[in-house]
């Protein structure tokens, strides 16, 4: 049997910007996505029978509430196909830590939307695969091109920026993780609170760097720091450690900093090993990189035993 495998890769928030509530109860955003090397495997193989997805990492649900699975659905009732999605599975190789603000479930939903198109030898419009994109979470549009790129409006709006240059980036992810509700929720309330400034002072990277897009400020990490200190514990770790820069990716709990030498980076992850976090070492990834680690591969199976992901 033939199927087809797909890199799902992570990404950082470079800056990220609360506007305001839109009349349809979701924020305005601004903000620079960054894909990284991190990444979760996608495999979808052709099976008879209903649809089903596995995956052996703990947390991780394997019914319709994952993403995966929305994401097979859609593609489904856009290609105009009755009845539930069926005669595939899908095997999730899952690398990205969950609840992190790492992307991890929008980047499986875009990967199994590509690889699906091509297991289904189905022709697709890049604009269609975007617009199924879009109904399935906002950034999840994002992980279809990758590089570095502005989102605007619930951050669906995707624009192309001059790639960031490699940086090697240290992740830190401590023991806790926070949902995309709970940041917003607690950014609303201290809102509506007033509970003193929401912006830090912009961070001045040297190098080139798109400054006036991204200047590491995240409006979520303040709220989130009064309810998990340790976010402002894992900055100033990073900074330490010898970061250019450092800040909370998206709504959390993983923090990152930059670096511009692997060396430096390397002996960073050295100095944080013992820290009681999770630490990652993983590089910024420009369009190019990304199309090509993340184009969809085909992959062969014994016909008896159950596919393993390499």
């Amino acid at each position: 049997m033939t199927g087809v495998r797909v890199r799902a890769h992570a990404k950082i928030n470079l800056d990220l910007r609360v506007l305001g509530t839109r009349p349809d109860g979701f924020h305005e955003l601004r903000t620079v996505f960054q894909a990284i090397s991190l990444h979760d495997v996608i495999t979808c193989a052709p099976r008879p029978g209903d649809f089903a997805i596995e995956c052996a990492s703990p947390g991780v649900p394997l019914d319709a509430s994952n993403l995966v699975w929305k994401a097979a659905e859609r593609l489904w009732r856009a290609l105009r196909r009755a009845g539930p999605v069926r005669d595939v599975v899908i095997h999730l190789d899952k690398r990205i830590p969950l609840q992190a603000g790492l992307g991890g479930g929008s980047a499986d939903a875009a990967a199994t939307l590509v690889a699906l198109t091509r297991l289904w030898r189905v022709p697709v419009r890049p604009a269609q695969i975007t617009d199924v994109a879009a109904t399935l979470g906002a950034d999840v549009p994002f992980f279809l091109a990758g590089g570095t790129a502005l989102g605007l409006g619930r951050g669906d709006e995707i624009y192309p920026l001059a790639d960031l240059p490699r940086h090697w980036i240290v992740l830190l992810i401590p023991g806790f993780g926070v949902s995309t509700s709970e940041a917003y929720g607690w950014y609303d309330a201290e809102r509506e609170l007033a509970l003193g400034p929401f912006t830090p002072e912009p961070q001045h990277v040297p190098g080139p760097w798109p400054s006036r897009a991204a200047q590491m400020i995240n409006d979520l990490e303040m709220p989130i720091a009064r309810h998990h200190p340790e976010v402002d514990q894992m900055k100033a770790a990073l900074r330490r450690a010898g970061a250019l820069a450092a800040a909370m990716s998206g709504s959390g709990s993983a923090v990152f900093g930059l670096f511009q030498k692997r060396r430096e980076a390397l002996d960073a992850v050295d100095r944080l090993s013992g820290s009681g976090w999770r630490v990652l070492l993983t590089e910024s990834l420009d369009r190019g990189a990304y199309a090509k680690r993340s184009r969809p591969a085909p992959v062969r199976f014994a016909r008896n035993p159950k596919p393993r992901l390499q």
